[in-house]
């Protein structure tokens, strides 16, 4: 799957640190200066779930696959951005060839890590990029209105419909206001305006708050600020800390649960974020249960089995006959597929068969 997380920031907050942690090595550049990332670095995540291992104790495969989300690490945004500054353009360019914005904010003290503000604000960081990701968005919009213009003049169909449109959404950008808080964000007509125009501000966006080990179970004064923001804007906030989750990665498993639980946490601030970003995304898994492997396959959510069944081979669509179906719930507690078989807990699925969120599948196909 090509949708992609776009990771982005005032430069110092974390940013690098947490992609190191995210890929489990240290790929990007962790320096305490702006700009040390300055292409692109993308980084394919395996996205955490328990019930493949819960399949696994029954099959007992020889591999476990999970599903994979990708993410880009953007180099630091400043004021002037949209202008070029810093690499500006550049660096906007990287965010909308992304669908999903995961934008960390620093909400520590540290005074060994600089600011480029000079003062920890989260509010007043988010909106220095949100403003920059707006005024990109009115200079692309503006020139798309001068296009459409002449196409309303040539009396092109559906040209007027695009016109009038784009300039009640230039009226709100130019409020300062986000695409994605538009009144109209979720009408057809906005939706054929935006493919074309892939807009910064309407991207959705998860806040990932960045703490120290003090505020990830108890939220600090930084962390409220920026959830009394963000329910403003119909937006979410995680917390994590760069800083453990740098550290979590050179230890095993045993070792980090224990490490997460001295901290009073029951999972990985990352280990969450990446969950719920595939889930921002539209994305679930269904699984395949054998012998050689249990495999997590993604698709997005809402395809029929015959699509569902083109990720593991393109033949599988071509070719459907029907797919043999099974809920994770039913395969657990049945200990596996004769289990539910014998159950009756076996299901003849059809071409018009909406697949779920953990069901475990054959496909019968043609040749």
């Amino acid at each position: 799957m090509s949708l992609s997380v776009g990771i982005v920031g005032l430069p110092n907050v974390g940013k690098s640190t947490t992609f190191n942690a995210l890929t489990k090595a240290q790929n990007a550049a962790a320096q305490n200066y702006p700009f040390c990332t300055i292409e692109p670095n993308k980084a394919i995540v395996p996205v955490p779930d328990a019930r493949l291992d819960a399949l696994a104790k029954i099959v007992k495969p020889n591999k476990i696959q999970h599903s994979t989300i990708e993410f880009v690490d953007i180099a630091g945004l400043v004021k002037g951005a949209s202008k070029g500054e810093g690499l500006g353009n550049k660096f906007l360019a990287n965010i909308r060839e992304t669908e999903l914005i995961l934008h960390i904010v620093r909400c520590f003290d540290d005074e060994n890590i600089t600011h480029v503000e000079g003062s920890i604000d989260p509010v007043r960081d988010i909106q220095i990029i949100e403003m920059e990701l707006i005024l990109a968005d009115i200079e692309q919009l503006n020139k798309k209105i001068e296009r459409l213009s002449k196409e309303v003049k040539a009396g092109k169909k559906g040209a007027k419909e695009l016109f009038d449109m784009a300039n009640l959404l230039l009226e709100h950008l130019n409020e300062g206001k986000t695409a994605r808080s538009f009144n109209d964000f979720e009408s057809e007509t906005f939706m054929e305006l935006n493919k074309e125009l892939r807009l910064l501000s309407a991207k959705d966006v998860i806040y990932a708050a960045n703490v120290d080990e003090e505020a990830i179970q108890n939220d600090n004064e930084y962390v409220k600020t920026l959830k009394e923001y963000a329910q403003k804007n119909n937006s979410e906030v995680m917390k994590l800390c760069s800083k453990i989750e740098e550290e979590l990665i050179g230890l095993d498993d045993l070792e980090a649960k224990e490490m997460l639980e001295s901290l009073g946490a029951e999972e990985s601030g990352l280990d969450a974020i990446i969950r719920r970003s595939f889930a921002k995304l539209n994305l679930i898994s269904y699984f395949t249960a054998g012998v050689v492997e249990v495999r997590a396959w993604t698709i997005t959510n809402g395809w029929k089995a015959p699509k569902a069944a083109s990720v593991i081979h393109n033949d599988f669509e071509k070719g459907f006959i029907r797919a043999e179906v099974i809920s994770y719930d039913d395969f657990i507690e049945c200990g596996g597929e004769n289990g539910a078989k014998e159950a009756g807990k076996m299901r003849l699925e059809g071409k018009d068969y909406i697949v779920q969120d953990g069901d475990v599948m054959h496909f019968r196909f043609n040749v």
